[in-house]
């Protein structure tokens, strides 16, 4: 069921994005539109830019051009939306003995860890986990868990204060075909809730099948955008991705 969220976010407007590092040029004049209740991808080959892109838009780099949230009438949001964050890769300890709950309690509150909490509040983390089908998380080592175990966990964190706002910096490297598969099923979760969903991924299988909107960076630029099955009939496309592009064309 679709609501509208408290700032009344309903799109992610960028024009004319540039971001240099050392004084190289790595994003030149982006421009992407997002809505709600769509999942919009980011494709390119490596090197192209994306988890650039990624990096300006959480404040992690500086950029010229603009990135503007606008309403559900195209008007200015008050203020900038809640935004939840999921990197490419996080580095865990293997040895701690941190566990899940632990880990979510530090990011969700700011009591210390070792204080006790009410029943109620453990219940409302544990009903959260389970909506990413972590619930049987909660107590185990964080760095016991498998690849498709701390993605669902990092999910359910990034969206734990209902943000407007999700960013995925290819999520599910190293996820087994199993935890795909629930991956895909949360992203359709995520869109049902009326969120803005921007994805980097190199699936272009689910691409092709779940984004709504697709993003393909080349040399830093934006090669061509729009529905998956423009994006992927066209030239750029074919050039960044030829083996798949030959699946199109015999498909």
């Amino acid at each position: 069921m679709n609501h509208k969220h408290a700032c009344g976010l309903h799109c992610l407007q960028i024009e004319n994005l540039s971001v240099a590092i050392d004084g190289r040029p790595i994003l030149r004049d982006i421009a992407l539109h997002a809505h709600c209740g769509e999942l919009t991808v980011v494709i390119g080959r490596n090197g192209a830019g994306k988890s650039t892109l990624m990096k300006a838009l959480v404040g992690e780099l500086p950029y010229s051009g603009t990135i503007t949230f606008s309403g559900h009438g195209g008007e200015p949001t008050p203020h900038k939306p809640r935004c939840g964050y999921v990197p490419q890769s996080l580095s865990i300890d293997r040895s701690s003995p941190t566990s899940v709950k632990d880990m979510l309690l530090c990011y969700t509150s700011w009591l210390p860890v070792f204080l006790p909490r009410r029943k109620k509040t453990l219940e409302a983390l544990k009903a959260h986990l389970a909506v990413f089908g972590a619930d049987n998380l909660l107590n185990k080592r964080v760095g016991e868990l498998s690849g498709g175990e701390l993605q669902r966990v990092l999910l359910s964190l990034a969206t734990w204060n209902k943000p407007d706002m999700v960013l995925l910096d290819e999520p599910v490297s190293g996820v087994d075909n199993e935890g795909l598969l629930s991956f895909y099923e949360l992203m359709d979760s995520l869109r049902a809730q009326d969120m803005l969903t921007v994805l980097i991924s190199h699936d272009l299988t689910f691409v092709r099948e779940y984004a709504d909107r697709v993003v393909l960076l080349e040399n830093g630029t934006v090669a061509a955008s729009g529905r998956p099955d423009e994006v992927f009939a066209t030239q750029a496309f074919a050039s960044a991705f030829p083996v798949q592009a030959r699946k199109e064309a015999q498909a």
